[in-house]
């Protein structure tokens, strides 16, 4: 006999994560949309002096990190979740509010942990088709939530597309869907957005009761490595999240990070203007290319192949050290998603994309 598994297991998608191989070369990472910016000094420097305490448990109440958010972002610290990177709080989301019978509505393609969510609870997942210029049709969306809806899940900046709406058409959105329905509003790259201040979506939570913004400090923070996210919404929210995750859940070293990287927004500002002129630059040379790219608000693209299939791209690409993302694996099959590195990086991307287009024909070629 072998060990007997959970039903539903056989229905959860693994989370598709990027490989990283090549032929000893250094490779260029652009496919897990991190930021080639390392952790501030300051940042560095609370990392190290929490090493002595690790005998410790962390702070289960996230207590000063949740503090420090909060003033950063003018709520009352009651509203924050803090997590194990954002995807915890989407998780823990799903615990708290899905069950068999209930619905979670989102776009699609989308961030590919939505799909975990109504396989991990039972619930019914319920995707709608992007509009034609790769954005959240929010109309569509609002069409399918029901008296069965629990959860409505927005990514803005989109990912993978990298697509944004501005916070009214978001706002106008959320004044439609009935009240017992949350809608969690994923931020993960808002700070890259130009549409408008990243601050202004916190109106959105106080606004309406039934909001969620979803944050996190993987990316334009750089600590992806240490996994730490936070969530802004009705205290309720919070309270339901910690009853059905593990204690102690954001380790003491992302906690000591975190509460020193909210307040750098000056170099947050920076980060943002090196990869606005390396989206700008990147994004020209590729449509040069004759490939059409969805208009990105974020730090990376979605890049479409003309009719190539993205996984031999890919391949062709790690042959020369390049690490993309093949759109299969994202739910957009004949795309590439292409993180923005440093200049040096863009153009050995670029320069590895012309030998691989070159190789692979088009299937009508």
């Amino acid at each position: 006999m072998t060990i007997e598994f959970n039903a539903r297991l056989e229905s959860i998608p693994y989370y598709p994560a990027a490989d990283a191989y090549g032929d000893g070369r250094e490779l260029v990472l652009l496919a897990s949309n991190e930021t080639p910016f390392t952790p501030a000094p300051a940042v560095r420097e609370a990392i190290v002096a929490r090493i002595g305490s690790l005998n410790r448990y962390p702070d289960p109440e996230k207590s000063e990190l949740r503090a420090r958010i909060a003033a950063r972002c003018g709520v009352d610290a009651s509203m924050v979740t803090v997590g194990n990177g954002s995807c915890e709080i989407l998780l823990a989301a799903a615990q708290a509010l899905l069950e068999p019978g209930a619905e979670v509505v989102f776009a699609w393609p989308s961030f590919s942990v939505y799909p975990q969510l109504a396989a991990l609870t039972g619930a019914r997942e319920v995707r709608v088709s992007l509009d034609r210029e790769q954005r959240h049709d929010l109309a569509a969306i609002a069409r399918e939530v029901t008296a069965a809806t629990r959860l409505v899940l927005v990514c803005n900046p989109n990912n993978p597309t990298g697509t944004a709406l501005p916070v009214a058409a978001i706002d106008a959105f959320v004044a439609e869907v009935p009240r017992h329905v949350c809608v969690i509003v994923d931020e993960a790259y808002v700070e890259f957005s130009t549409l408008q201040d990243p601050d202004e979506s916190i109106d959105l939570v106080r606004r309406h009761p039934n909001v969620v913004l979803l944050r996190t400090f993987s990316k334009v923070y750089g600590l992806c490595g240490l996994r730490c996210g936070y969530a802004i919404g009705p205290e309720s929210f919070r309270v339901a999240c910690e009853k059905v995750r593990q204690p102690f859940t954001v380790n003491a070293l992302a906690q000591a990070a975190a509460t020193v990287a909210i307040d750098l927004q000056e170099e947050v500002e920076r980060r943002v203007e090196q990869t606005a002129v390396e989206r700008l630059h990147v994004v020209e040379e590729l449509r040069a290319r004759g490939l059409p790219v969805a208009d990105s608000e974020a730090n990376f693209c979605w890049v479409g192949l003309g009719g190539r299939d993205d996984r031999l791209v890919c391949d062709e690409l790690a042959r020369q050290g390049v690490i993309v993302r093949a759109g299969s694996a994202l739910g957009g099959p004949g795309h590439l998603r292409v993180t923005f590195g440093t200049r040096d990086e863009n153009e050995r991307f670029l320069d590895a994309l012309d030998a691989a287009l070159a190789a692979v024909p088009a299937a009508d070629a």
